[in-house]
């Protein structure tokens, strides 16, 4: 076998093909878009690159066919809040054989420890964690949402055979619009509805700027105990504001407001796969064409919940359920969506599981991010729980409603 750094366009060229032989059997498999993933690694476009760096590689047979790939990621800003300097990897795709993976995730290994690393965390993004992270380990049945991996069952026993264990686990939840809450989160939303001071709104007529202010001080407030967590600045929120805006449909994107003040918000998209699966991993000029046929004459009808935040403020208060009543009245009948799908929550975040139960959502996946301690000096930790503790994850995973025979259309 022969493993080679990406280097020159033919590599390139050659990396994106790798998933395409992976999945060629896979009728679910919707691909990343390749251009999405070029933005990873090209330092003009992923901010990342000021003080991190990363690599990636091709792997091929004795024959010279292409049979894996994988890329390594240095970002101490990513790692500063450990206790140890931990690298990452990430766009890993292999065929069905132990020593390729194995040295696929070896060359990786070494780089990160003539770096200095002393873990590594996978599979991740070399940049924010709501693209390309996890390992998929439940629910393969449904095709992938944007951005979210994708990968055949046995890749979990590559990393663990390796020596991964899990950091923590991953959850997306699907939910039918029309589905009520739990009881007291309805009791709870219409007390705060009663209120004169508190208001939910769309975001129809507002600016980038007035969106990147509001979601800053929501944001700020709301992650601010998290592990790792790094303050976003403005100009961050107003470039995610604009890169939002060619799919954005500002019906259901949602902001909730006490005496004017921004208090939680509910980021939507449309569901992009339900349109990408048709240009096939390329936004190149046809494919471009393709997506504004199919944006504009099929569309999705599938919500995908980017990002959900309330300050510590106002948690519990019934700011959720109220704005579930509000896209209950102004989303079902008034748009093309019928059902949403909750982006990751990691099983670390019990309030927010909690939430999704409230919320009588479904478990639609589960995805594992994965440690491998390169130290032997250094005990592995799993990822600490907020408020909460793993038999509270285990209860509430347990007692989710099954899939309805609903879930997406586009999911059969």
């Amino acid at each position: 076998m022969q493993i080679t750094e990406v280097k020159e366009k033919a590599e390139i060229t050659a990396f994106h093909k790798v998933p395409f032989l992976i999945y060629k059997d896979f009728k679910n498999w919707i691909p990343h878009l390749k251009q999405d993933i070029e933005k990873v690694f090209d330092p003009s476009k992923n901010k990342a690159f000021r003080g991190g760096e990363a690599k990636r590689w091709i792997l091929k047979d004795e024959k010279g066919n292409l049979i894996g790939r994988i890329a390594a990621f240095i970002d101490p800003k990513y790692y500063k809040s450990f206790k140890q300097p931990t690298g990452g990897i990430g766009f890993f795709e292999c065929v069905n054989n132990r020593d390729a993976a194995f040295l696929l995730m070896g060359t990786a290994k070494r780089y990160l420890l003539t770096k200095g690393m002393k873990a590594i965390d996978g599979p991740i993004n070399f940049g924010e964690k709501n693209e390309y992270w996890g390992l998929l380990v439940e629910n393969f049945e449904y095709p992938p949402t944007y951005q979210v991996n994708f990968n055949p069952p046995y890749y979990q026993q590559f990393f663990e055979e390796y020596g991964f264990k899990v950091y923590y686990e991953q959850y997306l939840f699907w939910r039918d619009l029309k589905r009520d809450a739990d009881e007291v989160f309805q009791r709870k939303a219409n007390i705060l509805w009663k209120d004169p001071k508190f208001k939910v709104t769309n975001v129809k007529g507002y600016s980038d700027k007035q969106l990147a202010e509001y979601f800053l001080a929501v944001y700020n407030d709301a992650w601010g105990k998290h592990e790792g967590f790094r303050a976003m600045k403005y100009e961050q929120a107003i470039k995610i504001m604009k890169a939002m805006k060619p799919v954005k449909d500002v019906r259901i994107t949602l902001f909730a407001f006490y005496e004017g003040k921004p208090i939680a918000f509910y980021i939507n998209l449309p569901e992009l796969n339900q349109i990408f699966k048709h240009v096939n991993g390329n936004l190149n000029l046809w494919g471009k064409l393709k997506f504004l046929y199919y944006k504009k004459f099929v569309g999705s009808t599938t919500m995908y919940g980017v990002v959900f935040g309330v300050i510590p403020e106002f948690q519990g208060q019934g700011v959720e359920g109220a704005m579930l009543k509000f896209g209950g009245k102004n989303i079902i009948g008034h748009t093309p969506y019928s059902d949403t799908i909750i982006t990751w929550i990691g099983d670390f975040n019990v309030k927010m599981l909690k939430i999704c139960k409230n919320l009588n959502a479904s478990l639609l996946r589960k995805l594992h991010t994965y440690r491998l301690i390169l130290d032997e000096n250094i005990p592995f930790e799993r990822a600490p729980f907020i408020s909460g503790s793993k038999k509270d994850v285990d209860e509430i995973i347990s007692s989710l409603m099954p899939l309805d025979e609903n879930m997406s259309k586009y999911g059969k």
